[in-house]
């Protein structure tokens, strides 16, 4: 678990993040190496991985949110109606969309990966065929096909938001091809947290 803790810290600091600030996150790893993250343990294996601070003054927290969301509030604010909408069509929190938006692209709708993947929520072209999404770098479509992806992701997965958040960066198959578990990929154990600390502080309005 050390080993672990040790990458995920290295591989958020990084990324120019600290530990989440709004809560823990818990993981634990399998016998075959597979490992689960969450921010909501749900059975005794689960240990803190990265804890939330417990000190900290109300004054300074602002300023630490600030500086760790590093999208912005007002290119954030630019999507809040559309992200509002697209949400209660499928039938996700605002908060969730939000967050994968925030890592995935930093609300750049024209953003594109070394790997291919486009848009707001970085859908791949054969994401975007799958959900009938013509243009990736129009900003509804390309928002209702990464809502309905996360939306059947969360619903194969049975409502756990970790995995979910795993399939959709590394793939359903891999997540399958280790039991249902996080699989142990560099950019996934990055990825995972980040858009949990994400939606953490932005359920929280912050």
């Amino acid at each position: 678990m050390m080993q672990l803790k040790q990458l995920a810290s290295a591989l958020l600091l990084a990324n120019g993040l600290s530990a989440p600030a709004w809560g823990d996150i818990y993981a634990y790893t399998d016998v075959d190496g597979a490992v689960s993250l969450s921010n909501v343990p749900t059975d005794a294996r689960y240990t803190v991985l990265i804890a939330a601070p417990q000190q900290a003054t109300a004054a300074a927290a602002p300023a630490t949110a600030a500086r760790k969301n590093r999208t912005g509030p007002a290119r954030k604010a630019g999507y809040d109606q559309v992200v509002e909408e697209v949400s209660r069509t499928h039938g996700l929190e605002s908060a969730l969309l939000h967050a994968v938006i925030s890592v995935e692209s930093s609300y750049n709708p024209k953003a594109v990966s070394s790997k291919g993947a486009a848009g707001l929520m970085q859908l791949m072209p054969q994401t975007a065929k799958r959900y009938g999404v013509a243009d990736s770098f129009d900003p509804r479509q390309n928002l209702n096909g990464g809502a309905r992806y996360l939306k059947d992701l969360l619903r194969m997965f049975n409502n756990d938001t970790s995995l979910a958040l795993a399939a959709y960066n590394a793939g359903e198959h891999a997540v399958m091809k280790y039991g249902n578990r996080v699989p142990p990929y560099g950019e996934t154990l990055q990825y995972v947290p980040r858009v949990l600390d994400y939606y953490q502080r932005y359920q929280a309005g912050l």
